[in-house]
């Protein structure tokens, strides 16, 4: 009985060193695949925000970490990218969040010129109502497009609301709360930009190749 066990103790043992190696060599084989797929998905939204033909460096190589609960509505760095055109600054992606959808965060990102006019804006991930709440998404529909060429002057910007509450940006049927949420992210979004422009387009330290 005793020598039952330890065969089949061994052969167990055997069968999970066999899984784990084909687990850790699919691993290392999806790797690659998977990090490039992931830098075209981040190209791929980046050049929605900030057209392509308006910079010529590696955008999403350009990248700088920044920290702003106030602004940005996180307590985790989170990332801009800065776009040059012949060496010179010529816009900015911004990583940021809006903290009170009606389902939670919503996560976007925000390409501003270099003026502080509001280049794009996209929806990276979110979950609001379907029906209600997800016409953020421009797949949904165009509302996020509302946004574009539009500037700010400051946090408290009266027309930065939605139109119940007194500003100029649509609300959706049934559904207050979620654009309430999106438009204030991108407003202050806009102030952590103002506030760090010089700092921001003069760092050259990077977050990471994505």
């Amino acid at each position: 009985m005793k020598k039952i066990i330890t065969k089949n103790g061994l052969i167990l043992a055997a069968f999970a060193l066999a899984v784990t190696a084909i687990v850790a060599l699919t691993h290392q084989a999806t790797k690659n695949e998977i990090s490039e797929q992931e830098r075209k998905q981040l190209l791929r939204i980046l050049d929605q925000v900030i057209d392509e033909s308006s910079y010529d460096n590696a955008l999403y190589k350009h990248c700088v970490p920044v920290l702003s609960r106030q602004f940005l509505g996180r307590d985790k760095q989170q990332r801009t990218f800065i776009a040059l055109k012949d060496n010179q600054p010529v816009a900015i992606a911004i990583e940021t969040t809006a903290p009170n959808g009606y389902s939670g965060n919503i996560n976007m990102l925000v390409g501003i010129s270099k003026i502080g006019v509001v280049l794009g804006v996209r929806i990276l991930s979110h979950q609001e109502t379907p029906g209600l709440g997800d016409k953020i998404d421009l797949a949904k529909s165009s509302w996020v497009e509302s946004f574009n060429n539009k500037s700010s002057n400051g946090a408290k910007d009266p027309t930065w609301q939605v139109k119940k509450d007194g500003g100029e940006f649509d609300q959706f049927t049934g559904a207050t709360i979620t654009p309430r949420a999106v438009v204030q992210a991108v407003n202050k979004s806009l102030s952590f930009f103002k506030n760090n422009k010089d700092l921001l387009f003069t760092s050259a330290e990077r977050c990471g190749e994505q």
